[in-house]
């Protein structure tokens, strides 16, 4: 190789090497409505902020669904996806209130728990808590209490790829095997549509035993009821009991 050829493929070579260092350190930028972006742009910026955050890892892809779906109906912004994506590789809400509207999921200030089954593994999250109930589940994969998730002595564990929010159980959690107390009731949203299902109020104040949807059930946003009927929304779908 001559001198000529040497000298200009150093110079290309200098030329291209701060955009590839730009590339490798590109930061996620976007407008707080991501409802302004495609949904191609949307994904670009949720993998680029996830990959931030994550040292370089890949977001899953039912996370990556789960995000589109609040961004473009439940009008999640940018700050929202990035506070979630914190919580989801710290393990832990730090009394998050993904409800809003004054809803404390943790009760007592006690938080959210995010714990992940990742490749099937299983896993085991401190809460603190004599129980837990699944607030929110965020994988593909269906969370069914005592197959793939449950809690004892201050944890929640996870396997089989359930991924999920936990907050506090109420009054020792709910059993769904014991006495008196197998009253349920599994009402969905079709549709993003609101849906009413028949309550027997007679079996005291329902509450979520367990979410089914990717789409976030939250009481008095997404899910509540009133004398006898629960009703769900913007794609709640769930199972209740009673306390």
């Amino acid at each position: 190789m001559n001198r000529l050829a040497i000298a200009c493929l150093t110079a290309v070579l200098a030329c291209s090497a701060p955009t590839l260092h730009a590339q490798v350190n590109a930061r996620a930028y976007a407008p707080e409505n991501l409802r302004t972006l495609s949904v191609s742009d949307q994904q670009r910026v949720i993998s680029m902020e996830y990959a931030e955050q994550s040292g370089g890892r890949r977001i899953p892809d039912d996370q990556m669904r789960f995000y589109l779906d609040q961004v473009n109906r439940s009008s999640w912004g940018f700050s929202r996806i990035k506070q979630d994506i914190a919580t989801s590789l710290s393990g832990s809400g730090g009394g998050w209130n993904p409800g809003g509207g004054g809803w404390n999921p943790g009760g007592g200030g006690n938080g959210v728990v995010r714990c992940e089954s990742r490749d099937s593994r299983q896993r085991v999250c401190t809460t603190g808590w004599r129980s837990a109930r699944l607030s929110r589940q965020i994988s593909d994969t269906r969370c069914v209490e005592g197959r793939n998730w449950g809690s004892r002595n201050g944890q929640v564990w996870v396997s089989g790829g359930c991924r999920a929010d936990f907050v506090e159980g109420r009054g020792g959690g709910w059993n769904p095997g014991g006495p008196g107390n197998t009253y349920s009731v599994t009402c969905s949203s079709n549709d993003n549509r609101q849906q009413t299902c028949a309550w027997d109020s007679r079996q005291g104040r329902p509450a979520l035993v367990q979410q089914l949807s990717g789409s976030a059930c939250v009481e008095g946003r997404t899910w509540g009821y009133r004398g006898n009927s629960l009703w769900v929304s913007n794609g709640c779908r769930a199972r209740f009991g009673t306390r």
